[in-house]
C-alpha cells in the first residue's frame, strides 16, 4: 500500500530530517537515501524498517544539516605548513594558493570525536524513523480499510454466483436428459426402432460426470470462506501473499467450472466470478 511518513529534530544544534514513502509491491524493497557520511548506518536501518514494514518498495530519506562549531574540519597545520614549504621549492617562491591546498590528502582533519557524533546521529535518526513509520502505518491502515471492504464486496458478489451455480447445475443434467430422449426418440420413431433404456442411461451419466461442477464448488466455497477468515483475522501477520494464493485457488475453480459445463447461464456466471477474482488479485497486491 502506498504511504508517507516524516518526523524531524533539533538536537545540539544539528538539525536532523527523514521521510519514508511507500509504493506498492509485491514483495519488501528497501531503497535508502542517506549523506554519504552516514552510508555505514544503512544496515541498521533497513534491519529496523523490516521489523515494521514487510510489503511494499520503501524509499527512506534522510538528512542532517550540523551548524554547530563543533562541526567544523580542523586544519593540520603541520601537513600544511610542509605542503606549502614543497610547492615554494618548486615553484621558486611562487605565491601559494591556501585554497586548493585544503584539498590535498591530510590537511584538514574530521571534527574531534567523530565516534560519539555518529552515535549521536544514529540515536537521532532511528527515533526519528520510528515517529515517520508510526505516520505511515497510520495512513496505510486507512487505506487498508477501505481496502478490505472492496474485497469483502467482490467476496459477497463471487459467493452469491457461487448459489445461482449450486441452485442451476442439477437442472442441467435433466435438460440434456430431455433434449436427448426427445432427439432419439425423434430420430428412431421413424425407423420403428426403440432405443435400449440402459444405453440411455448410461448417456446421461457419462455426460453428467464430464459436467458435474459440484466438486470445484465446494472448493470455491471453501475458498470463499478462508477468504473471508483472512479479512476479519486480528492477527497482526501479512495477508497480501495469503489472499492472492487463494484468489489464484479460486481462479483455477472457476476456470475449471466454465470449461466442464456447455450450459450459457454457468458460463456466464463462471465469468462473472472469474472477473471478480482478477480484481481480487489486483487488490490483493496492495494488501500488506
Amino acid at each position: 500500500m502506498t504511504g508517507y511518513g516524516e518526523a524531524s529534530a533539533h538536537l545540539g544544534g544539528v538539525q536532523y530530517f527523514l521521510e519514508v514513502r511507500t509504493l506498492n509491491n509485491k514483495y519488501l524493497k528497501v531503497v535508502l537515501r542517506l549523506p554519504d557520511a552516514l552510508q555505514s548506518l544503512e544496515a541498521e536501518l533497513e534491519s529496523k524498517l523490516r521489523e515494521r514494514v514487510s510489503r511494499g518498495t520503501v524509499t527512506v530519506s534522510a538528512s542532517v544539516s550540523d551548524n554547530s562549531e563543533s562541526a567544523a574540519f580542523e586544519v593540520n597545520k603541520k601537513a600544511l605548513a610542509r605542503y606549502i614549504e614543497q610547492i615554494k621549492e618548486a615553484s621558486g617562491g611562487a605565491p601559494v594558493d591556501i585554497a586548493s591546498l585544503m584539498s590535498l590528502p591530510g590537511v584538514l582533519q574530521p571534527p574531534a570525536d567523530a565516534e560519539g557524533r555518529l552515535d549521536a546521529t544514529k540515536a537521532a535518526l532511528f527515533d526519528l524513523l520510528n515517529k515517520a513509520v508510526a505516520q505511515l502505518t497510520a495512513m496505510r491502515e486507512r487505506e487498508g480499510k477501505s481496502l478490505v471492504a472492496d474485497l469483502r464486496s467482490h467476496h459477497e458478489f463471487i459467493a452469491a454466483r457461487v448459489v445461482k451455480l449450486k441452485e442451476i447445475a442439477p437442472s442441467v443434467i435433466h435438460e440434456y436428459e430431455k433434449r436427448l430422449r426427445t432427439r432419439i426418440d425423434s430420430l428412431l420413431s421413424e425407423a420403428g426402432v426403440k432405443v435400449d433404456t440402459v444405453d440411455l442411461v448410461r448417456e446421461i451419466a457419462a455426460y453428467a460426470e464430464r459436467t458435474d461442477i459440484a466438486e470445484e464448488l465446494n472448493r470455491l466455497g471453501a475458498h470463499l470462506e478462508q477468504f473471508m477468515e483472512l479479512l476479519t483475522s486480528t492477527d497482526s501477520r501479512p495477508l497480501g501473499r495469503t489472499l492472492d494464493f487463494l484468489a489464484q485457488e479460486m481462479l483455477r475453480e472457476a476456470n475449471t467450472i466454465a470449461s466442464k459445463s456447455p450450459d450459457a447461464a454457468i458460463s456466464r456466471l463462471a465469468v462473472e466470478i472469474k472477473g471478480a477474482i482478477d480484481r481480487i488479485k489486483e487488490q490483493a497486491a496492495n494488501v500488506e
